[in-house]
């Protein structure tokens, strides 16, 4: 059998966090680069993005979720059908953080398997000035303590939001030829971000 027949044609992103840190304004800015400062509650939305690699149709779902945490059957089954998972902090927001670990240990129970896809992100670092919650500190939990991955980003100033969104698919085990195409597209992949991680980290941003 090829290894062509075992990759995934299709894989599910899940971005989980407490109500107000700016999933919803992460994915908006990956899809459309686009970015409304104005909150709006989300319950639960589901974008499809497909790309067509040599002939084979690779389907992308990014799930956003909503920050109340009154829809617990609504959430279980999220995590359930799900590949990878965004959980989303703001960094000036040490609660935020809180509900982050809980959400983790929850995959971890709901999936059964230490090994689930997870990148943890600090959204809002255009609020630096803010900063309630230490890079440093988280980085040390989620990497060392954790085993998983790591990026802080804004999607207000549109920074390392590309790197979510490969991290998330690289772990998710994408046929690895998909990386040409979607940085093809300008508006997802800028050309600038054409760069290869060094092969001994686990927690390199590049899907390669």
């Amino acid at each position: 059998m090829s290894l062509e027949v075992k990759e995934k044609t299709q894989v599910r992103l899940v971005f989980l966090g407490a109500a107000g840190v700016g999933k919803t304004a992460l994915i908006q800015r990956f899809l459309q680069d686009t970015f409304e400062p104005k909150h709006r509650r989300t319950v639960e939305e589901l974008h499809s993005k497909e790309y067509d690699i040599g002939g084979v149709k690779i389907t992308v779902e990014i799930l956003d979720t909503s920050g109340s945490y009154s829809f617990p059957a609504m959430r279980k089954l999220s995590i359930q059908n799900s590949d990878a998972f965004a959980l989303v902090y703001a960094v000036d927001d040490p609660e935020s953080l809180e509900a982050v670990k809980t959400l983790r240990d929850e995959i971890l129970e709901i999936k059964e398997d230490k090994n689930t896809p997870i990148v943890v992100v600090g959204n809002k670092t255009d609020r630096e000035k803010e900063r309630r919650v230490s890079n440093e500190d988280v980085l040390s939990t989620v990497e060392m303590e954790w085993n998983n991955s790591y990026v802080e980003a804004s999607a207000k100033d549109n920074v390392n939001v590309v790197e979510v969104f490969k991290e998330l698919l690289q772990q998710a085990n994408l046929p690895s030829r998909l990386s040409p195409a979607l940085r093809r597209r300008r508006e997802t992949f800028p050309k600038d971000l054409n760069f290869r991680p060094p092969m001994n980290k686990t927690n390199s941003c590049i899907l390669s």
